[in-house]
């Protein structure tokens, strides 16, 4: 009975103090780390064990939470957080050579073509989409669009609030086997015996795409009549102030410089997908994992570049912005390594043990749809509450197999759909970082931009989420 309270009583006030730093912006990972040491101290004293695959005690219980923090490095390091590294360092050199600059351009440039406002909606939602693969972050991307599309569709007649709608909701769901949130996924997936060896593109193209594509194409849809909708319900009153956008210089070049280094971004992505399709229609043996599409993609910007420089050997000391990059991405991979301590804290203490137990007595009674809901639900408070749902989604994927094997469903059942519904919910939040700079730069009410995101989103969400059962249950 004790050793109950002990464990409910440490568990609810951890995961309080993780839901309260979330919505207050601070740094989650220490608190993972923080909660995750009190909890495994917690155990070791109730006279548990330290619950982790292949642990190596040191002979100390003082020592031993600190010793899980270094095999979760050691682990993440050598896996998913490899991957995440690598992606990061490919990224900042894109960024640098301005071969992402090049990306947006040459999708954005088209636009001013299209004379009709509301068929512009769905298809700037879309482009803005396909740029996230290039520009994964929320706020970097709606900067960017703001700079380059804001004035050709206040040209082309559409409304602040329509504009600054689409901009918001622009990186959301792509599927792509770059994104950090995939890639950890695919990995925690892999020590599934159903998903053994198991890769991040075939986790993105076989189980994430069935579902994000036709989501798209779905909140697209409803976009279109949604902005229409609002901008005939509402005499839409433009601000006169003036707005001052970050200038967006358009980069010269010939035709073949501008589609080469344009298509580099997304290069790694191409090589990923034509391994796949090769895979499933010649049955070929030949796997090309994440990091081995990055490493051709780098080695043939650096060709690129060198070409471009005429040999400059400059080209080759401006590599080092790969590496700075790789350093640049190690808090993700923290935030990986400090939620994996915190969920073997919990582990520990009994509590995981303890969920699994009273989701198997519900098996095969029909509610096979709770576990996944509740998560949803769950994702979908703390973002609209923090405004990011990926430091969540990070803290629970160590949870998704074991709480999915409890329940008797396919864990992809649970982490497609509260990958996805992290990722749409952001949009919906008036604190969000993206809605913040938008509405600031706009003039605009952020919460009037909220009112213009959140039937297309929170539609999109329900989609997604019966997609996701009727495929996956």
């Amino acid at each position: 009975m004790l050793d109950n309270i002990i464990m409910y009583g440490s568990a609810l006030l951890a995961v309080a103090v993780i839901v309260y730093m979330l919505i207050k912006k601070m740094d989650i990972k220490m608190a993972l780390f923080l909660m995750g040491i009190v909890l495994l101290f917690i155990s070791l004293f109730m006279g548990n064990d330290i619950v982790l695959k292949d642990f190596e005690p040191t002979g100390s219980i003082l020592l031993d939470p600190l010793q899980v923090i270094v095999q979760q490095f050691k682990s993440t390091l050598t896996s998913a957080g490899l991957i995440i590294l690598i992606l990061g360092g490919y990224t900042a050199y894109m960024s640098f050579i301005g071969a992402n600059d090049l990306t947006v351009q040459m999708l954005t440039k088209p636009i001013s073509k299209i004379k009709s406002v509301y068929v512009l909606v769905p298809i700037i939602f879309l482009i803005g989409n396909v740029l996230a693969l290039v520009i994964p972050s929320a706020s970097t991307l709606a900067i960017l669009l703001l700079a380059t599309l804001y004035p050709v569709l206040k040209k082309a007649g559409m409304s602040t609030l329509s504009i600054a709608a689409v901009i918001a909701t622009s990186a959301t769901i792509v599927p792509t086997p770059l994104g950090s949130d995939n890639v950890a996924v695919a990995e925690e997936l892999a020590k599934h015996a159903a998903f053994s060896d198991l890769t991040v593109t075939q986790y993105v193209f076989s189980y994430h795409a069935i579902i994000s594509l036709p989501t798209l194409a779905f909140i697209a849809l409803v976009h279109y009549f949604w902005q229409k909708r609002m901008d005939k319900k509402i005499a839409n009153v433009e601000s006169n102030e003036e707005v001052e956008l970050e200038e967006f210089k358009e980069i010269k070049g010939s035709k073949l410089f501008k589609t080469v280094y344009a298509i580099l971004p997304v290069f790694p992505i191409i090589i990923l997908l034509a391994s796949f399709i090769l895979e499933i229609t010649t049955h070929t043996s030949v796997s090309i994992s994440v990091e081995i599409a990055v490493l051709v993609s780098f080695i043939l910007a650096i060709i690129c570049e060198l070409i471009r420089h005429k040999g400059s050997k400059d080209v080759l000391a401006n590599t080092e912005k790969f590496f700075s990059g790789m350093g640049n991405m190690i808090s993700v991979v923290a935030l990986l390594v400090a939620a994996s301590v915190f969920v073997a804290g919990l582990q520990s203490i009994g509590l995981i043990s303890t969920l699994q137990q009273s989701m198997e007595n519900i098996q095969g009674q029909g509610f096979d749809v709770i576990l996944p809901l509740i998560l949803v639900g769950f994702t979908a408070l703390i973002v609209i509450l923090s405004g990011s749902g990926i430091a969540l989604f990070f803290a629970m994927i160590p949870l998704i197999v074991p709480l999915a094997d409890a329940a008797g469903i396919s864990p992809i059942a649970v982490s497609v759909p509260m990958g996805l519904a992290g990722n749409l919910f952001r949009s919906v939040s008036p604190v969000a970082a993206v809605v913040l700079i938008i509405a600031g730069t706009l003039k605009v009410d952020p919460l009037n931009i909220i009112k213009r995101t959140s039937v297309p989103m929170i539609s999109g969400v329900i989609f997604m989420f019966v997609l996701s059962m009727i495929v996956f249950l």
